[in-house]
């Protein structure tokens, strides 16, 4: 028997990998032949870098950069197996959980930080990018990631502009004389799950600025701000990201990668499945296991259960997901290849307690066992 393992991170609780080994701990109770494969998968959110280095044998990088209010933090990367191929989560260095709540505000956080790894990537080689966007402390469209790359972006009496969505609205000329040269030979591409465009009502101030501490007055200025942003790129560099779906992700970081660095935005689940191989390793499977930590109408809308369920069932193969909880509408995925599903927790738990990882590897292995009891018993009767 052949199982194909191929579950998204359990957040703030265990990695995919973690998943993979406690399913598989859980069948070889039952079935101590079997070949488990696990297949580490991620979203392009959270966990995107620990999947597609430990899917591809690669290696990961760590280094001092900014955090959102330039203060200097630890933050890391990956380098995927071919050794050219780096793999950067935004929020690494860039992202929400690392300035605290009172001292959130997008007029001042930046993305410097993240040009900070594509560059230290950069000099070390690698040509290729995958940039996973999502969960964002900034507004700022990336112009702090591409000042920490050698761009300047500099104001109507062209004097050097500081970082921050504060400087959104004064950006009148770009100077790129200093840019990072080895930047002509790169391609990025973008795992992005969201089609807000780069500003207006459903852009990226509007709809997520508030979350990163902005008051309402900040929200009209960062959306002008990204308004005026759109018409100076236009001007200067002819291009029009004014209504590309997915320019508002994370800031509008997407339309500054796009822009500056003629980046590709792609669904994220689609680029990490694709590069990890999960189409070649499922072809002769018996059973998939995938899930995530909340199954519900969101992981319907295609997250990376049921995007490993979508090729699994291009070759006919069972898919069983496992998640921490289930909400009413995870019904909804079986009408997206997904047959059954299973929630891994055995009775009443804080939330807090079942996070812990010695408790959620328990009930994994638990349940993984309890499945694969019940299709030894389905496979005897049916054999008779």
């Amino acid at each position: 028997m052949k199982i194909v393992v191929a579950i998204d991170s359990f957040k703030g609780s265990l990695s995919s990998y973690e998943l993979g080994q406690g399913i598989e701990a859980g069948v070889k109770v039952v079935y101590p032949e079997a070949e488990v494969i696990k297949v580490p998968i991620a979203d392009g959110g959270e966990g995107t870098v620990d999947s597609l280095v430990e899917g591809t044998k690669g290696e990961f990088i760590k280094v001092t950069v900014n955090n959102p209010l330039m203060e200097k933090i630890e933050a890391k990367y990956g380098i995927m197996g071919d050794g050219k191929t780096a793999v950067i989560e935004m929020a690494e260095a860039s992202g929400l959980p690392l300035i605290p709540v009172e001292k959130r505000n997008p007029m001042k956080t930046t993305t410097y930080g993240t040009g900070e790894l594509i560059k230290d990537a950069v000099l070390k080689g690698c040509r290729e990018f995958i940039i996973g966007l999502g969960g964002s402390a900034t507004n700022d469209a990336g112009l702090g990631m591409l000042q920490a790359l050698g761009y300047k972006f500099l104001d109507e009496n062209k004097n050097e502009l500081g970082y921050g969505g504060e400087i959104l609205s004064k950006v009148k000329y770009i100077d790129s004389k200093e840019k990072l040269a080895e930047l002509n030979e790169c391609k990025f591409l973008i795992a992005c799950d969201v089609d807000n465009p780069f500003y207006g009502p459903k852009g990226a101030a509007e709809i997520y600025s508030r979350q990163k501490g902005a008051t309402e007055d900040m929200v009209k200025e960062l959306d002008k701000g990204l308004e005026d942003l759109a018409k100076v790129i236009k001007n200067e560099l002819n291009i029009d990201i004014s209504n590309l779906s997915g320019a508002g992700a994370a800031g509008g970081l997407g339309g500054g990668l796009v822009a500056f660095l003629d980046a590709k935005l792609a669904p994220g689940i689609d680029m990490v499945l694709e590069k990890v191989g999960l189409e070649n390793e499922l072809k002769d499977a018996d059973f998939v296991i995938t899930g995530e930590g909340r199954l519900d109408h969101q992981t319907a809308m295609g997250k990376a259960p049921v995007g490993v369920a979508k090729i699994a069932k291009k070759f006919h193969i069972p898919v069983i997901a496992l998640a921490g909880g289930l909400t009413d509408e995870a019904v909804q995925t079986h009408e997206k290849g997904i047959d059954s599903f299973f929630s891994i927790i055995n009775y009443p738990i804080a939330l807090e307690d079942a996070m812990k990882k010695e408790v959620a590897y328990k009930f994994v292995k638990a349940n993984s066992e309890e499945i694969f009891r019940l299709i030894k018993v389905c496979e005897r009767k049916f054999k008779k």
